[in-house]
């Protein structure tokens, strides 16, 4: 039995019309299924942990295949009640779709589909976890949307890139772009204008700090600092190349102290992995990162953000996740 999760939603609606393909060769094969819905922020966390809540000891594993973007992945993978019993599976549908560029699953839903179906197997992930050890709330929220800790599969980031993600997730223009598949312009209007407001902040990074091996770096004029289990993030930016999705580690990519302008030469190298030729993008790595910066910054998990924060811990649970692909 597939329980499929889908964000009809997803890029302006094509999470609905690639079900609507794959739906027939469900049918046809004869393959034991079952869909749910989401209809809004949430309900995919809320769906996947009733899925995976109080299962029989007798009682078969539960394979969740979901059908959205790297967001919606995010959300179901929050509400995972057991990662023991649970298989997952991931059909791309967004815009950035960067955990199956990483995993190298297809854009076509069909050939992701019959993967899944015939030859998957069973590949051990690495889960993220982020706290906040402060939290600054949008106006508009209550204490009880954000959750002490989050997860991620693909990144979790502060600063420049978790303000773009923030501002896009309101931007009235992203529907109508991704429907004529120009979503990306959303992205690169709001980087140059969140550009000019960053820089301005500090942060004290801090890695394995009870360990032997723990390092602490500190950051002035920051830009941003990507935590990340996989290579890609924001859409193709090769920020973390050789992360090893299955490592216990999270790579990292930090951007301090360079001019704004110079800012602008720097991230298009990043789409070959070029970007640390420049001074001032440096990598680490570690298990456990305890970020504090001098003023609270948006942060995000795999694009999603939920608030603000000057003081985080990110850390990585080892081949957590069972991953069929």
């Amino acid at each position: 039995m597939y329980s499929f999760l889908v964000n009809p939603a997803s890029r302006s609606g094509r999470g609905q019309k690639y079900w609507e393909r794959i739906k027939p060769v469900l049918e046809e094969r004869k393959i034991p299924y079952q869909v749910f819905f989401s209809k809004g922020p949430g309900d995919m966390v809320k769906l996947s942990r009733q899925l995976t809540s109080s299962l029989s000891p007798e009682g078969e594993d539960v394979h969740l295949v979901v059908l959205g973007g790297d967001g919606t992945a995010n959300e179901a993978v929050q509400g995972i009640a057991d990662f023991s019993r649970t298989r997952f599976s991931y059909i791309p549908t967004g815009s950035s779709n960067d955990l199956a560029r990483d995993a190298g699953i297809s854009r076509n839903p069909l050939e992701a589909l019959e993967r899944i179906l015939s030859s998957a197997r069973e590949q051990r992930m690495d889960v993220g976890f982020l706290h906040y050890n402060t939290a600054y709330l949008p106006e508009a929220s209550r204490p009880a949307d954000v959750p002490p800790d989050r997860r991620f599969l693909v990144s979790c980031g502060i600063g420049f890139d978790a303000g773009v993600c923030q501002e896009a997730m309101k931007s009235r223009m992203k529907d109508f772009l991704n429907k004529v598949g120009l979503g990306k312009l959303t992205y690169l209007g709001i980087a140059l204008k969140q550009l000019m407001r960053s820089g301005r902040d500090s942060a004290e990074l801090f890695i394995d700090e009870n360990s032997p091996s723990a390092k602490s770096v500190r950051l002035p004029g920051l830009m941003f600092i990507a935590c990340m289990s996989h290579c890609y993030e924001g859409g193709g930016f090769y920020f973390c190349p050789g992360a090893d999705a299955a490592d216990g580690m999270l790579d990292l990519c930090t951007v301090s102290g360079v001019p704004k302008w110079k800012v602008l030469l720097v991230l298009p190298t990043a789409f070959q992995g070029k970007h640390y030729r420049y001074n001032g993008v440096e990598r680490y790595g570690g298990q456990t990162i305890h970020i504090r910066t001098s003023a609270p910054l948006w942060v995000h998990t795999d694009g999603e953000v939920a608030c603000r924060s000057d003081d985080i811990t990110v850390s990585c649970s080892k081949q957590l996740l069972r991953f069929y692909y």
